[in-house]
């Protein structure tokens, strides 16, 4: 399969950006990291709006910039779509005509059948006669969304998209990004320092610090890298890829299998079958090295410590835990680790709090 390679040295004020990444053309690549780390310096570079240095930048056969060869490939003419914070739509234009405007720069003979694709996804049939002013903030990201989507790209580029959303607002269009993520057949790198959006939406996940990279890999992979952790504090958790495997109506309860268990989650209308994104967080685990009895946590696992290491504060430090063929966080005291007598390979058993349903 052919990848989205980007390889750039560009100076900035307090730090140079580096980077040497070969990103799958499929799913949602994540660019997490505090801000001022370099995540939307990387997509402009990707988009042609910045021109680093040393930079090869290329989607399979198509290359966008080889300094060694003295390319680069003008803005307009690279195949990708960018969605900025603000959406930018033309005031004067209605929905429908933002999205025509979009068009004249497509050189593909399928950017008529893109658009009439990217309007079904994305739900915006009844807004094509609005002005931009009619709508709401997450409406005008979604048409924006559309118009990036309009030219057939190779690559779609998302910065902060939900930035300038509030919480209600971001709920909304959560979901028609997975629409999109799960349907369309193009890369999507997603630029954010939300570890909710991190959580819900990547299928890859580079973290960036000061323009280097830290990590960069499947996410559940790189969420739960402890040594060093790169994502730290309340954000310190673990992803889980599940399935519905029952529902205990009375109760309001869902059992979600994971590969090593399973647990049980709120029903939230979930149906038999349903493949789930859990969310564990670290400080919802605690490890104990007997079964838990009588106790009124209703998820518990056996597990094996697969690693240890120091947390954020003195006091603390983060296990991860080997449960069958995943792995999950727990931050407990080092007081607790001692008194339990734990080290790695040791077998214990994991009790899970909360577990957070993230798709």
């Amino acid at each position: 399969m052919s990848e989205l390679v980007i390889q750039l040295n560009l100076p900035r004020a307090d730090f140079a950006l580096q980077v040497d990444l070969r990103l799958p053309q499929q799913g949602i690549t994540v660019l997490f990291g505090a801000s001022g780390s370099g995540k939307t310096s990387v997509l402009r570079c990707v988009a042609g709006l910045e021109k680093a240095r040393g930079a090869h930048i290329a989607i399979g056969n198509e290359v966008w910039q080889d300094d060694a060869k003295g390319l680069f490939v003008p803005t307009h003419q690279r195949t990708m779509g960018y969605v900025f914070q603000e959406a930018s739509l033309f005031a004067h234009l209605d929905v429908m005509g933002n999205l025509r405007y979009a068009l004249k720069r497509s050189r593909s003979a399928q950017s008529g059948k893109s658009l009439e694709t990217a309007i079904e996804l994305l739900g915006i049939a009844h807004l094509l006669q609005r002005q931009p002013t009619q709508l709401s903030g997450g409406e005008r990201q979604r048409v924006a969304i559309a118009r990036a989507l309009a030219i057939d790209p190779r690559v779609l580029l998302l910065d902060e998209p939900m930035a300038a959303l509030d919480q209600a607002r971001k709920q909304d269009i959560l979901p028609w990004l997975e629409r999109l993520r799960d349907e369309l057949h193009i890369p999507m790198v997603y630029v954010t320092h939300s570890s909710d959006e991190l959580a819900r939406l990547a299928d890859h996940l580079v973290v960036l610090e000061r323009g280097k990279v830290q990590a960069a890999g499947p996410a559940q992979a790189v969420m739960t890298a402890i040594e060093p952790a790169v994502v730290v504090g309340q954000d310190a958790g673990a992803l889980l890829q599940g399935q519905v495997m029952a529902i205990d109506a009375p109760w309001h309860l869902a059992q979600v299998s994971f590969p090593g268990g399973a647990l049980w989650v709120r029903d939230s209308g979930l149906k038999v079958g349903q493949a789930v994104r859990l969310r564990v967080l670290a400080q919802d685990v605690s490890l104990t090295t007997e079964e838990p009895r009588h106790t009124s946590i209703q998820n518990h696992l056996p597990c094996v410590v697969d690693a240890i290491a120091a947390d954020t504060h003195a006091s603390q430090c983060l296990i991860r835990v080997r449960c069958g063929g995943s792995f999950l966080l727990a931050r407990i005291t080092r007081r607790a680790l001692a008194a339990l007598n734990l080290n790695v390979a040791s077998v214990a058993w994991v009790q899970v709090k909360s577990v957070a349903i993230v798709q």
